[in-house]
């Protein structure tokens, strides 16, 4: 029987405030209930991502500090974490993680510490969705040279989409410097609201770019405040709110993934 191939994903972008952990917890719990076997890793200090999947990030001693920190003293498997939701697993972040830039910037292949630790597990998922700092830093090289794809949270506004074009630079210069596997897969269009003129003009922007045209996705996430409401109960919008829109948005853009060729 073949080993399962499993998409490594980074979620990523430079800019804050775009939808990039609510894209993590709320895609990987929609791929879940498609009935894929997913593991978020939460590579963010903030620990956002934990916090929104019920976990407290001070109770985990066991945490993605502590594997990057000492990869050999446990195996990654001691590290992953069952949710209460079927399918969908989670290595948690800790407010430590924050002090890794210092401790790791002296140490030999310190770019590849998160790969190193976690290459033994990958076959035992199907997505491995990665959330990451909304800065670049040592945290996110890591991420992408740990990844194989690249998804883009791009919310409808000037400024998110004047800062993708750092972010695209810095994904060339690592797919040549350090991961030749590493490739964008897709733009995410988030906080989408019809009603605002803005919202549709960078929409169209989007959609006529000539670097970022051909990897926006069709799905298109909405504003939506229930999304917002979900993440208050630690509970993904999925499951929350299954009928809502925003529920919706994150099942269609789950299924766009899926049909979606990683190469």
């Amino acid at each position: 029987m073949a080993a399962k191939e499993t998409r490594i994903i980074a979620i990523a972008n430079e800019k804050g405030g775009v939808g990039k952990t609510v894209t993590v917890i709320n895609l990987g719990a929609a791929l879940s209930k498609l009935g894929k076997k997913v593991l978020v890793i939460d590579m963010d200090p903030q620990a956002n991502a934990t916090r929104s999947m019920g976990v407290k990030p001070e109770d985990i001693p066991l945490n993605i500090y502590s594997l990057i920190s000492e990869p050999d003293v446990k195996p990654v498997d001691d590290f992953i974490l069952s949710t209460q939701w079927k399918g969908l697993s989670l290595i948690s972040s800790h407010f430590d993680l924050s002090g890794a830039e210092v401790e790791l910037v002296n140490i030999e292949g310190r770019e590849n510490r998160l790969k190193d630790a976690c290459e033994n597990m990958e076959n035992a998922f199907d997505f491995i969705l990665l959330d990451t700092p909304p800065s670049l830093s040592l945290l996110t090289i890591n991420v992408m040279s740990y990844a194989k794809e690249v998804l883009v949270p791009c919310q409808t506004h000037p400024y998110a989409y004047e800062a993708l074009n750092g972010l695209f630079d810095t994904i060339e210069a690592i797919n040549e410097e350090i991961n030749p596997d590493l490739h964008v897969t897709g733009i995410i269009a988030t906080f989408f609201d019809q009603r605002t003129r803005v919202s549709q003009a960078i929409l169209k922007q989007l959609e006529s770019d000539n670097r970022y045209g051909k990897f926006l996705f069709d799905t298109v996430i909405r504003a939506n405040t229930t999304i917002v409401e979900s993440a208050m109960v630690a509970t993904p919008i999925v499951f929350y709110r299954p009928e809502c829109y925003g529920s919706k948005d994150y099942m269609e853009l789950a299924r766009e993934l899926i049909l979606k060729s990683p190469g």
